[in-house]
């Protein structure tokens, strides 16, 4: 399966900054007939609205709110393309005081929020003639990084659901592409202390529109995401993106 942009309308969530607003300028600069942006508040997509007009629709999603979810499956019921792409990133070591409770945090986000945007959107996508559904993951969901072991976690579970997702979503026609980034230059990485590691994030909107397109299921889009990709190369060939022996 492989999907263009042109013409299309797409959601993306997280989107008024980093990675996600990236995203929206690449879809529209594909050609994107319009695209929903998710936020927590519609305020904070005034920027994108400036700058792309009538192009963008803000819907409130908040992946702590399934409310919000549901809403917003309501208010976008003509969308083809779904980027889920909020999250959240706690510093944490596995022994710390707060470890029980940044994971729980954690995976309320980057877990259950993408349970909870697939369930939505998985009719209304097949509804639409199947589309696609983006997952932002990372390879903290490959490997666990010690100062940031509750986030490694939650993104190696997101990655597990998303590997479950590839099934259901071939039934229904529609493609899934699982996003592994590594350090991106984004106010989420300078939270983290990785400011003068990171990529552009162009490298993941580009990459993902040309995943699209090539109809892949897994993108490493950067430097260091790269290098993962080169060792973990022949396991995810033969084992996860392998058809399943009937």
């Amino acid at each position: 399966m492989s999907i263009e942009i042109a013409n299309k309308v797409a959601l993306v969530t997280g989107a008024n900054r980093g990675i996600g607003k990236a995203i929206v300028d690449a879809f529209i600069k594909e050609g994107a007939a319009k695209v929903y942006v998710g936020v927590r508040s519609t305020e904070k997509a005034e920027a994108l609205l400036a700058k792309h007009g009538n192009k963008i629709v803000p819907v409130a999603i908040d992946y702590s709110d399934p409310a919000t979810i549901a809403a917003s499956a309501t208010t976008a019921s003509d969308v083809e393309i779904v980027v889920s792409n909020a999250g959240i990133l706690k510093q944490a070591g596995v022994l710390d005081d707060t470890v029980i409770e940044t994971f729980e945090n954690e995976l309320e986000v980057n877990v259950y929020g993408l349970l909870r945007m697939a369930k939505a959107f998985a009719p209304i996508l097949k509804a639409n003639g199947g589309g696609a559904f983006v997952q932002l993951n990372s390879i903290a969901s490959l490997a666990n990084f010690p100062a940031f072991s509750t986030y490694c976690a939650s993104k190696a579970a997101s990655y597990s659901f998303t590997q479950a997702l590839k099934a259901s979503f071939a039934e229904q026609g529609t493609q899934l592409l699982s996003v592994h980034p590594g350090p991106i230059a984004t106010d989420m990485a300078v939270e983290a202390g990785m400011e003068d590691m990171g990529d552009p994030v162009e490298m993941v909107s580009e990459g993902i529109v040309a995943s699209l397109k090539a109809g892949d299921f897994h993108l490493f889009p950067d430097t260091m995401a790269q290098s993962f990709e080169k060792a973990y190369h022949s396991f995810a060939a033969g084992v996860i993106e392998a058809e399943p022996v009937e």
